[in-house]
C-alpha cells in the first residue's frame, strides 16, 4: 500500500463541483499527490481525467496512486498555463487547479520552500535556472524592493531589500528565515512569510503563469465546463475574482457609455460562488494548511444567439438616427 502524505484541501467540496459532470474529461491542472484526481475518478465513474503537474516527483507518484484508473488518466508534465492549449480538442467538461505551494514541496526540506530548509531553491520545476539563491544574493536593491512590494505586499519593502542586500549572501533557506525572525517585529505569523512568498513568486513567476492560464481558457472557448480554482493568498485570489466577474458580464461597452450598443451577448457563462468557499473549521484543525484557503467556481456555458437583444440594439440605432435626421430637417 502507497504510503500518502497529503491531506488535499476542500476535498468534499471540490468533488460537489463536478459532480454532474456525466461524460468527456476533466483537467487536474495540478495533479500533486493526486488526492483531488483519485476522488474524482471514483466519483464520476464514466469521466476521464488529465493529470497535469511539472514536478517529475509528483507525477511519479501520482502514475503510481492511480495505477487502478489507467484506462481513464491521461498524464502531462508541464506548467498549467500551457494544458488548455495542448488538449483543446479534447471534450474538456471541468477544469480544476490548486494553485500555490504543493505538501510535496513544503514538506521536502531539500526543495527550499520551508523555513527549516538548508536550501535555497523554491523552483517548482526543478530543470529551469531561477532559483531563490539568485534572486535573494543576485538581484538589486530596487528590484528586491518591486518584487516584495508587489508579491509580498510588505509594508517596509525598502527595509527588507536593503537587509538583504546589506547581509547577503545567504545560503539556505533556514539562514534567512531565521535572520529576519531576530531584525523584524513579531507578529500573528513568522515575519519572514510573506518574503518568502514573494520569493517564490517571482522565482515561478506564479502569477503570470495563473494569468496565462486564464487567457487560455478565454481564448479556447469552452462550453459545458466547470471551472474550480482554489488559491491561498489575496494576490491569486484577486486574479480569479476578477476574471470570473469579467466572463460574467453581458455588457462591455464603456463604464461611462450614454447607453449599451454591445447587444448584452457577451457573457461566457455565469459564477458559481457569489462569495468563496473556505474551509470548516474542522478540515482547519485536521489540516492547518487549509485555513488559507478559498475556492471559487465558475461556469462556462454554450453560447445562445440572443435575437431580441439583436432587435432591441438595431431598434436603438435606427431611432437615435431617424431624430437626428428629423431635427436636422
Amino acid at each position: 500500500m502507497q504510503d500518502i502524505p497529503h491531506i488535499p484541501v476542500l476535498y468534499n467540496e471540490v468533488l460537489d463541483c463536478f459532480k454532474e459532470i456525466k461524460t468527456g474529461y476533466i483537467i487536474d491542472c495540478t495533479t500533486g499527490y493526486a488526492g483531488h484526481s483519485s476522488g474524482l475518478l471514483n466519483q464520476n465513474s464514466s469521466v476521464k481525467l488529465i493529470c497535469n503537474d511539472q514536478d517529475d516527483e509528483a507525477l511519479e507518484f501520482s502514475k503510481k496512486r492511480l495505477k487502478d484508473f489507467e484506462k481513464r488518466v491521461e498524464f502531462n508534465k508541464g506548467n498549467f498555463e500551457d494544458i488548455i492549449k495542448k488538449f483543446e480538442d479534447y471534450p474538456i467538461r471541468g477544469i480544476l487547479a490548486d494553485i500555490g505551494v504543493s505538501s510535496l514541496q513544503l514538506d521536502k526540506l531539500d526543495r527550499g520552500f520551508s523555513f527549516n530548509s538548508k536550501n535555497l531553491d523554491m523552483r517548482m520545476n526543478q530543470n529551469q535556472i531561477l532559483d531563490a539563491s539568485t534572486v535573494v544574493n543576485s538581484y538589486s536593491q530596487v528590484e528586491l524592493e518591486n518584487i516584495f512590494k508587489e508579491y509580498g505586499e510588505i509594508r517596509e519593502y525598502k527595509k527588507v531589500a536593503s537587509l538583504i542586500v546589506q547581509n547577503r549572501p545567504f545560503y539556505s533557506a533556514k539562514e534567512l528565515a531565521e535572520f529576519f525572525y531576530n531584525k523584524l517585529p513579531k507578529g500573528k505569523i513568522h515575519p519572514a512569510t510573506l518574503i518568502f512568498q514573494a520569493i517564490r513568486i517571482e522565482v515561478n513567476d506564479e502569477l503570470g503563469v495563473l494569468d496565462r492560464l486564464f487567457k487560455s481558457m478565454e481564448e479556447s472557448k469552452l462550453k459545458d465546463c466547470i471551472v474550480a480554482i482554489i488559491s491561498f493568498h489575496s494576490l491569486e485570489d484577486r486574479v480569479v475574482k476578477n476574471y470570473f466577474k469579467k466572463w460574467s458580464e453581458n455588457c462591455i461597452c464603456p463604464k461611462d457609455a450614454f447607453r449599451c450598443e454591445c447587444g448584452k451577448n457577451h457573457s461566457l457563462g455565469e459564477i458559481i460562488t457569489k462569495k468563496p468557499i473556505i474551509a470548516t473549521n474542522l478540515e482547519i484543525k485536521q489540516n492547518p494548511r487549509s485555513r488559507r484557503a478559498k475556492l471559487r467556481v465558475f461556469r462556462f456555458v454554450k453560447k445562445k444567439k440572443k435575437k431580441f437583444f439583436k432587435i432591441c440594439y438595431y431598434y436603438a440605432i435606427f431611432s437615435t438616427f431617424y431624430v437626428y435626421t428629423k431635427n436636422l430637417c
